[in-house]
């Protein structure tokens, strides 16, 4: 015969066997396959590039120490940018960050909504091979908010292809941004 106390411990091993199995059946499955990419059936077009083999470059190169342009330190609190900036260059997909995000579109199927969207002022986005996403803005800070830069029309050319991008890149709170130099009107 089973004691009371045997019993007792039976039935709470039992049910922590239960609440684990139940935790683990709620636990998300991880979105978008094994690469990370939302909806990966939606692809760029055979001529858009690999993220192996991207499409051509955007951005110039970054010196240390130079990751951030007069204007983002004329701009800065106190003269002093965030600290942590690095210089960084990744292949990836030129998308439009909202529609990505919200219903995850991308791919040549989508490149004309994207280039609406960036010509309508809708944030950029960089999506790479393992499906971390960047936002892609000007680096120079007064002269992308007076209108004197023009990284905008070359995202608009170059949405949906895979493209190596280099510029500052800075996170904050799981938040990524590259900055991308070079696109200063002339």
């Amino acid at each position: 015969m089973i004691k009371i106390k045997n019993l007792k411990m039976l039935l709470a091993a039992a049910g922590v066997c239960v609440l684990g199995t139940m935790l683990v059946a709620q636990t998300p499955k991880k979105k978008g396959g094994a690469s990370g990419i939302l909806q990966p059936q939606m692809t760029v077009a055979a001529d858009g590039g690999a993220y192996d083999k991207p499409m051509g470059k955007i951005g110039a190169a970054v010196k240390a120490g130079e990751e951030w342009s007069a204007t983002t330190l004329g701009a800065a609190v106190d003269g002093k940018p965030n600290p942590g900036a690095k210089s960084i260059t990744v292949a990836g997909e030129i998308l439009d960050f909202s529609c990505y995000l919200q219903i995850g579109k991308h791919g040549d199927k989508h490149r004309a909504c994207a280039q609406k969207c960036f010509k309508a002022g809708q944030p950029i986005g960089l999506l790479a091979a393992d499906g971390t996403m960047y936002m892609l803005m000007e680096e120079e800070h007064d002269l992308r908010r007076d209108g004197l830069t023009d990284f905008r029309s070359a995202a608009v050319d170059h949405a949906a292809h895979i493209m190596e991008v280099t510029g500052t890149m800075w996170e904050h709170k799981g938040v990524k941004a590259i900055y991308v130099h070079g696109y200063t009107k002339k």
